[in-house]
């Protein structure tokens, strides 16, 4: 009687532990980003300023009024050696993933060595290397650790690697819930 209690105990447990803490999680995600804003007409308004804020800025920084600005900004940038080195990586970090250049969209399976049979899952960053001086036949493999933002780009040969008909995105999450997110069977890519 008292190890079926414990077993539904710990069964409700797995019910309620992601929901409650999801939703703790963007709570807090919404109380942060509603009082960057102080402006307390309503519960969330701070968030829609921001939103609009952010969306102007994305309009104004894909016209022509903004081009000069985005210029001089990146000038300005480019004359303080690691400021530029970080403010870059951020353009590309960001870009890579919500930019119109997306790079994590063409998901591989890495064999790190010919000896080896472990195979770890990755994303095709570049095929060109030849401003690495390096020859044809390799390619920049980013491969995320799991439960982290974070990972290593490595440089291997083109014949290592596999290419995936699954969806970035679905690969991702796989990568970064150490496996244990389902992906459908029948999830090629679009």
């Amino acid at each position: 009687m008292i190890k079926k209690l414990i077993s539904y105990f710990f069964q409700g447990l797995l019910l309620i532990v992601p929901v409650v803490g999801t939703a703790y999680l963007l709570f807090i995600l919404f109380v942060f980003l509603d009082e960057l804003i102080p402006v307390k007409w309503f519960p969330g308004s701070g968030i829609i300023i921001l939103f609009i804020a952010v969306a102007a800025l994305g309009f104004l920084g894909n016209t022509l009024i903004a081009s000069p600005i985005r210029a001089g900004w990146n000038s300005l940038i480019g004359k303080a050696p690691l400021i530029k080195t970080i403010y870059r990586s951020l353009v590309d970090l960001m870009s890579a993933f919500v930019g119109q250049k997306r790079k994590f969209d063409h998901a591989v399976l890495v064999r790190l060595s010919k000896e080896s049979n472990i195979q770890k899952l990755g994303f095709v960053t570049s095929t060109d290397l030849s401003m690495l001086g390096l020859n044809e036949g390799k390619i920049a493999v980013y491969l995320p650790h799991s439960y982290a933002f974070s990972g290593n780009l490595f440089i291997v040969d083109i014949e290592n690697v596999e290419t995936l008909n699954t969806k970035p995105a679905d690969v991702m999450k796989f990568i970064v819930s150490g496996g244990l997110t389902t992906v459908e069977k029948n999830n090629e890519r679009e």
